[in-house]
């Protein structure tokens, strides 16, 4: 057993000290690419798939074998890394592409330049949805605290200004569904406000002035972190990027790095688990010789483990003050989320085997969860009742009729 072990520290060893050119040849610049250094780096998406030819198109249109720059932007070209992660081929600058190197192309604040260059629409939704903007916690909580400007569901404030360029016609849907959008719009016009103001900052002699508004100091300490806007604050299960790959790139609950990037350090936190994004069934993503695909629980938990505790409770866990069950050294379980849990029961559409007819394997979020409750539909929204479409009757059903016999709407919890 020792010598195993001796062995495994032997080869992490030699993977985190991998040695990794400092400077590479032209030759080999050309010929490889970002590759000259990233080389063993995951493929963001398998070989054959449309996503990944269509990148790597792109890129060799624009001096890169390998399709980085697509996304990230970049100097294919460069020698150094000082030198490669610098600027962006004219063309894509020039056109919708990255206009300079970015870390992290899903980001929201570029990710019109990045993802929006296939993904078309996508990121304009995403700004205004409540995944961002987090309107409805603001208005909830500083109802509470008797703040006048939210009162009788006024929803004037989110993390960021923003507005609804496009007009109260949703970007996407059917017919159908924008037409009874623009009825719900103009049925409750306060849950769908046209613009939104950044979340005041009042300063200490206003707060003195008036004790309610530390409401607002409170909200932005401690509610409004977690947005696709901003990273995670990197403790144990917090790990996410920002924007699109807060969802779409995985991270580990500890957050370190298991793919073959030799650049990348694997005993340091903060980095994404692999490269690759997950998304569908079709999406498959490897770690460490293990391949799943969809949006596991965990990736959402990044966030969803407060306020309501959805993703947590989806799960089976609740925040316990003890550190039991304790591991065989008698030390407390780690903290997850700065939290501690312990398992109840969890809810019936995640277990793996619910009922003996049904099909085995669990539930992910996702596989409920629309598009336009995840991404929006370019309206901006005041509460999770306004963006959230699906509800238990859509699967369900009710004691009456099968789910494709109600009418649309049906268990709207507006009305």
């Amino acid at each position: 057993m020792s010598r195993f072990i001796s062995l495994i520290i032997s080869f992490t060893a030699s993977i985190a000290v991998a040695e990794v050119p400092t400077r590479l040849t032209t030759v080999v610049s050309q010929e490889k690419g970002c590759l000259g250094c990233h080389e063993g780096i995951e493929e963001i998406r398998e070989p054959n798939s449309s996503m990944l030819m269509q990148t790597k198109l792109i890129g060799q249109a624009n001096g890169d074998p390998n399709g980085c720059v697509t996304c990230h932007g970049g100097n294919p070209k460069g020698l150094t890394a000082n030198e490669s992660h610098q600027g962006s081929p004219k063309n894509l600058a020039n056109g919708i592409g990255p206009k300079t190197f970015y870390p992290d192309p899903g980001s929201i604040w570029i990710a019109d330049r990045t993802c929006g260059q296939c993904h078309v629409g996508y990121p304009y939704r995403l700004e205004r949805g409540l995944m961002n903007t987090e309107a409805g916690k603001i208005q909830g909580n500083l109802h509470t605290w008797g703040i006048k400007e939210v009162q009788n569901y006024k929803v004037p404030w989110g993390n960021y200004d923003v507005n609804d360029k496009d007009g109260l016609v949703p970007m996407v849907g059917t017919q159908a569904y924008k037409d009874y959008m623009v009825a719900m719009i103009d049925a409750h016009p306060d849950q769908y406000p046209i613009e939104l103001k950044q979340i005041p900052l009042p300063t200490v002699d206003e707060i003195e002035a008036d004790p309610k508004l530390a409401g607002f100091t409170y909200q932005r300490q401690q509610c409004q972190r977690c947005h696709v806007g901003v990273k995670g604050r990197e403790k144990r299960g917090d790990y996410r990027g920002m924007g699109c790959s807060a969802c779409h790139i995985p991270y580990s609950n500890e957050g370190y790095y298991e793919g073959g990037d030799p650049n990348i350090n694997k005993e340091e936190k903060g980095h994404m688990l692999v490269h690759r994004i997950q998304g569908t069934r079709k999406a498959k993503v490897v770690v460490s010789g293990r391949e799943y695909s969809g949006i596991p629980v965990e990736s959402c938990n990044s966030c969803h483990n407060r306020g309501k505790r959805i993703g947590v409770t989806y799960q089976g866990l609740m925040e316990f003050s003890y550190g039991s069950p304790f591991n065989e050294k008698g030390e407390k379980q780690p903290k997850l989320h700065t939290k501690q849990y312990l398992f109840i029961s969890d809810d019936l559409h995640h277990q793996t085997s619910s009922r003996p007819e049904n099909p085995k394997g669990g539930m992910l979020c996702q596989d409920c969860h629309t598009t336009i409750d995840m991404h929006g539909d370019g309206n901006i929204f005041g509460t999770t009742l306004a963006q959230v479409e699906i509800e238990c009757q859509d699967c369900h059903g009710t004691p009456e009729k099968y789910p494709w016999e109600l009418p649309l709407g049906f268990s709207e919890e507006f009305g």
